[in-house]
């Protein structure tokens, strides 16, 4: 299983419109490195959502179900379909990321405007160790 993490602008789509959703689609990415990741993503894999403005904190996890396809609306990008898993409560934010020091070498640190990305497995244990009952 691989992990990603999404940003989303809550006043656009929030944790709460993924969880309301159940199971949406991902589209509207354009930057070819956020669209690497997409490409990548497969049926299984599990996506931090991030809210980028506001609290900028990691908020939810979703599942991806689909295999990123072709976006008939823009051919230059691609999508997948994700489910809804589960809020965090609290959510992580940026500052504490940052300040840990563990991520400094994360593209979430170092390119602040990359929509979508791999998540490190570092980051990965780092939160399971936060919140034991999440599913991730």
């Amino acid at each position: 299983m691989n992990y990603f993490l999404a940003k989303t602008e809550p006043s656009a789509y929030s944790i709460q419109d993924l969880e309301k959703e159940g199971k949406p689609s991902w589209t509207g990415v354009r930057n070819p490195q956020a669209l690497m990741a997409i490409r990548t993503m497969k049926p299984g894999d599990r996506v931090f959502i991030y809210h980028s403005t506001g609290e900028s904190s990691v908020v939810g996890v979703a599942k991806v179900l689909t295999p990123s396809q072709p976006d008939p609306a823009d051919p230059k990008s691609a999508f997948v379909d994700l489910e809804f898993v589960a809020q965090i409560d609290p959510p992580v934010s940026l500052k504490e990321i940052k300040t840990s020091g563990e991520f400094d070498d994360w593209s979430l640190v170092r390119q602040s405007r990359l929509s979508t990305m791999a998540a490190p497995e570092k980051f990965v244990s780092w939160m399971r160790k936060k919140y034991p009952k999440l599913k991730i």
